[in-house]
C-alpha cells in the first residue's frame, strides 16, 4: 500500500508541476496533467502487449477517436499508437539488457507475434538490432 501511495503522490506532484508550467512542451508528462490522456497512457503501460486500437484507447479516455487522437498528438507530440510502439521498444530494450530472455519471448511479451516484425520495428525505433 505504501508503494502505491508513493506512486500516487509522485503523480500528483507531476500533475501540479505540469499545470503550473506556463509553456507546455509536448511529451508524456503533459498527458499526466490531463486525466483522460493519463488513463489511456496508464492502460498502455499496464498492458503493453495488448493489441490496442485507437478506438479502445479513446474508449479508455472517454473520448471520440478523432478528439482523442488530436488531443493526444497535441499534448504528447506523437500519435497514440506511435507512443505505444516506442513504449514497447523501451520495455523490450530494458529486458534485453537485464535478462537472458530470448528475443522471440520478449517480442511476444510486448505484442509482436513474429520475431521478424519485432526486430524490424526495434531496429527502426532504437537504431540497433535486438541481438546487439
Amino acid at each position: 500500500m505504501a508503494e502505491h501511495l508513493s506512486q500516487i503522490m509522485l503523480l500528483q506532484v507531476l500533475r501540479l508541476w505540469m499545470a503550473a508550467e506556463s509553456t507546455k512542451t509536448p511529451g508524456w508528462l503533459g498527458a499526466l496533467a490531463d486525466p483522460r490522456l493519463a488513463r489511456a497512457i496508464a492502460a498502455m503501460h499496464a498492458e503493453p502487449g495488448r493489441k490496442w486500437t485507437l478506438a479502445e484507447l479513446a474508449g479508455v479516455a472517454g473520448m471520440s477517436r478523432t478528439s482523442f487522437a488530436e488531443r493526444f498528438r497535441n499534448v504528447v507530440g506523437r500519435t497514440p499508437l506511435d507512443y505505444l510502439i516506442n513504449w514497447r521498444m523501451r520495455l523490450a530494450a530494458d529486458r534485453l539488457r537485464r535478462t537472458d530472455d530470448r528475443v522471440n519471448v520478449i517480442a511476444l511479451s510486448v505484442g509482436y507475434e513474429s520475431e521478424a516484425a519485432f526486430s524490424t520495428t526495434f531496429r527502426r525505433v532504437m537504431g540497433i538490432s535486438p541481438g546487439r
